[in-house]
C-alpha cells in the first residue's frame, strides 16, 4: 500500500530557510537578477528567491512575498534602487523596469504601477503581430524570455494572443532563461531533469486563455505518462534544488512522486 504523503511545503525547511536569508528591506543577497539555479559558491539573489517561494506556494498574502512585492513597487517608483548590478550588453533601465514589473505581476497581477509597464509590452506584442506574424527576429534573444511571458498574460487581444502563442510554442530556442527547446517538441525522455524545465515553461504558458487549446497535445502527453495509482515520477535526476525537491527531502520515493504529482496535477487544472 502507498504511504500517504502530506504536503506542506510553505512550513517546511527549504522555505524556512529562504525566509531567514531575506534582507530587512524585502530583498535576499546583494544582487537582484539570476534566474540561474542557487548554489553555494554565491549568495542567493532574490529573483532566486522569489522564484523558490512561488514553487513551495507563496502569495502576496504571505509575509515575505509582500515584503519582497512592496521593495519592487518602491523601485518602480524611483524611491529607492534595487542594487549595484548592471549588464553592458542591454538597455540595463528598461530591463530592470521589466524585470521588477513581471515579479510584482506575478504576485499582484493587477498592481497599476506594474500594469503600467506592461501596457508598453501590449503594444509592442500588438504592433508586431498584427499583420500575422512576428518580423523582428534578429536571431538573437527577442520577447520570448520569463519576463515577457509572464508580464503579458491576460491582456493580449484574443488574435495577438493566439499568434503569439503559436511563435512562441515553435520558438527554436524555447522561453529564454527556462527552456532552451521548441515547445512543440516533447521531452524524450519523461524522467529527467529536461521534463522538469519543460513543464515550467508550460505552466508560464498555462496562465493564457488560449493555452487549453493550444497546449492540448500536452496535457494528453501527461496524461499518457501517469501511473496506475494516478501518480506522475520524474526520477531521481530531476532533483536541481530549483523547481525540486518541494518536500524537504526525497530520500523516501513517495515524496518525489508526490511532488511531481503537485506539481503536475496542478499544470493540468489550468489546461482542462
Amino acid at each position: 500500500m502507498l504511504e500517504k504523503v502530506e504536503l506542506n511545503y510553505k512550513n517546511g525547511k527549504i522555505a524556512q530557510e529562504i525566509i531567514a536569508l531575506q534582507n530587512d528591506d524585502g530583498t535576499w543577497g546583494n544582487e537582484f537578477h539570476s534566474l540561474s539555479i542557487p548554489n553555494n559558491k554565491k549568495p542567493l539573489t532574490t529573483e532566486q528567491a522569489l522564484r523558490r517561494l512561488k514553487l513551495l506556494g507563496f502569495t502576496i498574502n504571505d509575509a515575505p512575498i509582500k515584503k519582497a512585492v512592496d521593495c519592487m513597487v518602491a523601485c518602480l517608483n524611483g524611491e529607492r534602487k534595487i542594487d549595484n548590478y548592471r549588464e553592458k550588453t542591454r538597455d540595463w533601465d528598461l530591463f530592470t523596469k521589466l524585470m521588477l514589473s513581471t515579479w510584482v505581476r506575478i504576485f499582484e497581477p493587477d498592481n497599476r504601477i506594474a500594469l503600467e509597464c506592461a501596457e508598453y509590452w501590449v503594444n509592442v506584442i500588438e504592433e508586431e503581430f498584427a499583420n500575422g506574424k512576428y518580423e523582428s527576429d534578429t536571431g538573437e534573444v527577442d520577447f520570448v524570455t520569463f519576463y515577457e511571458m509572464n508580464l503579458l498574460q491576460g491582456l493580449l487581444s484574443k488574435e495577438t494572443e493566439s499568434r503569439m502563442l503559436d511563435y512562441v510554442i515553435n520558438h527554436k530556442r524555447g522561453i529564454y532563461y527556462i527552456y532552451g527547446k521548441r515547445i512543440s517538441e516533447l521531452p524524450k525522455e519523461f524522467q529527467s531533469i529536461e521534463t522538469s524545465r519543460y513543464l515550467d515553461a508550460i505552466d508560464i504558458l498555462s496562465g493564457y486563455k488560449l493555452a487549453k487549446e493550444k497546449l492540448a497535445f500536452v496535457t494528453e502527453w501527461l496524461k499518457q505518462n501517469q501511473d496506475e495509482n494516478g501518480q506522475w515520477d520524474l526520477g531521481p535526476k530531476a532533483k536541481d534544488n530549483l523547481y525540486f525537491p518541494l518536500s524537504d527531502s526525497w530520500r523516501n520515493a513517495e515524496y518525489r512522486k508526490a511532488d511531481c504529482t503537485d506539481k503536475i496535477n496542478s499544470i493540468i487544472r489550468k489546461l482542462t
